[in-house]
């Protein structure tokens, strides 16, 4: 199987505390890997390293079988391929729910992506996007509008427009009502489907088992054990430090 990235020996510090430390895993292309853990125990940080809005302190990064990196910064992340969404949803607020995918799906600013909207290529993928999740019907409304749910999807769409090979979800499904949760379930399905790779951070044990292909256990910052649902969940370390049993 593939590697669609790699982390070896990764380290992360805040101050004098260590958020990720010495953290070696590898990303298979093609399938969705859960990522599960206690609070506080660096998921999120993780995802925040490989996107490069939090610099590494140590280790490297191997993206596919070529680019090996010390660190990925921010403005390289849609070059390498990746997409991520956020647990504290990030929108633009006073924007229409149609701008918000236009200008994820360009590498120009955001003033330049607005220019462009009418171009057919862009009008197309828009309404390709936004009917996926459900809010076509929701393009001119301002994003501040959206219930909480549907603000989540179309984080999700964001992300979906940019066309990467590889898409991070940061708690995709907290909050969501069933009907949505099913919405997010099959988007992430699709993107197995079509031969992307998803990450997936969530603490919904029912979620994992149906959806993970194979499961990544943090703790403290490191890897406590990682295979399939089926394995890992049934682990007696994963069930004392994350499941309290």
């Amino acid at each position: 199987m593939t590697n669609a990235l790699e982390t070896k020996q990764l380290v992360k510090k805040f101050g004098g505390v260590v958020a990720i430390d010495r953290f070696s895993v590898q990303i298979r292309k093609g399938e969705i890997t859960g990522i599960i853990g206690p609070n506080g125990s660096g998921k999120t940080t993780f995802i925040n390293v490989l996107t490069g809005i939090s610099a590494m302190d140590g280790g490297r990064v191997v993206i596919g079988d070529q680019q090996e990196k010390g660190g990925i910064k921010a403005w390289e992340v849609f070059e390498l391929g990746i997409a991520r969404t956020f647990q504290n949803i990030r929108l633009f607020e006073q924007m229409s729910v149609q701008d918000n995918v236009l200008i994820a799906m360009t590498k120009r600013s955001p003033l330049a992506a607005l220019f462009e909207r009418h171009r057919d290529i862009h009008e197309t993928l828009v309404k390709e996007v936004l009917t996926r999740v459900g809010l076509y019907d929701k393009r001119r409304a301002l994003a501040k509008e959206l219930s909480y749910g549907q603000r989540k999807l179309l984080e999700i769409a964001r992300a979906l427009a940019t066309s990467a090979d590889m898409i991070l979800f940061d708690e995709p499904f907290a909050g969501l009502f069933p009907e949505m949760v099913r919405v997010v379930s099959d988007i992430l399905k699709e993107l197995r489907a079509g031969e992307k790779t998803v990450v997936l951070i969530e603490h919904d044990m029912a979620i994992i088992r149906e959806l993970c292909d194979r499961i990544i256990v943090m703790d403290a910052g490191q890897l406590l054990a990682e295979g399939m649902p089926k394995q890992v969940l049934t682990n007696p370390a994963v069930i004392e430090a994350y499941l309290g049993v």
